[in-house]
Parts: structure tokens; sequence; C-alpha cells
């Protein structure tokens, strides 16, 4: 969750959560997402 050692910049980890939390009114919801995509719980 950070330090050199982190995988993505602090952009790259922000895209996801402002896409979902911007998604129109009949985008995807209750799900879990990475990268834009849903992933199985």
């Amino acid at each position: 969750m950070g330090s050199a050692d982190a995988p993505r910049t602090v952009e790259e980890g922000a895209d996801t959560p402002v896409w979902l939390a911007t998604l129109p009114e009949d985008g995807p919801t209750g799900g879990f997402f990475n990268s834009r995509k849903p992933v199985a719980w």
C-alpha cells in the first residue's frame, strides 16, 4: 500500500474507484472490480 515498492502510481490506483464513482445510473452495482473489470467473489 505504498512506498517505493508499490506496483502502481497514485493515479493508476485511483482509476477504478473514480471510474466506479462516476458511472451513469445504469452502470454496474454491487460488485467487486479490479482494473475496471469484475472480480469473482
